[in-house]
C-alpha cells in the first residue's frame, strides 16, 4: 500500500505536457493544488482539519480544470491520478480527526 500523500509530495508533482490533444490547464492545475497542499499542511501541523475545512475530498472530487488543445496543458490522465491520492489522503485525515 503507498504512503498517504503528504503536503511536500505536491511540491514534487510534476505531469507531462499536452499541446495537440486534450489537456488542463496548467494554471488552473497549480492554483488548485495550492489550496490542496495548504489543507493537508494545516492538518499535519495541527493534527486537525481546519475548521470549517479549506478543502474537502468532495471538493477534489469535484473539481474541473479548463480544457487546453493547441496550447500546452497537463496530461489528464495524470493530474487525475494525482487528484485521486489528494482525495484519499483528505478522507484519511477527515476519519483521524474524528
Amino acid at each position: 500500500m503507498a504512503a498517504i500523500l503528504e503536503s511536500s509530495d505536491i511540491d514534487r508533482a510534476r505531469f507531462s505536457t499536452t499541446k495537440f490533444r486534450e489537456g488542463y490547464s496548467q494554471t488552473g492545475v497549480d492554483d488548485f493544488l495550492r489550496v490542496a497542499k495548504q489543507a493537508l499542511a494545516t492538518h499535519e501541523a495541527r493534527g486537525q482539519l481546519s475548521t470549517p475545512p479549506t478543502l474537502t475530498a468532495d471538493d477534489v472530487v469535484n473539481v474541473r480544470f479548463q480544457p487546453t488543445r493547441f496550447r500546452v496543458g497537463y496530461d489528464q490522465d495524470e493530474v487525475d491520478e494525482f487528484l485521486d491520492r489528494i482525495v484519499v489522503a483528505l478522507r484519511e485525515h477527515t476519519a483521524a480527526a474524528g
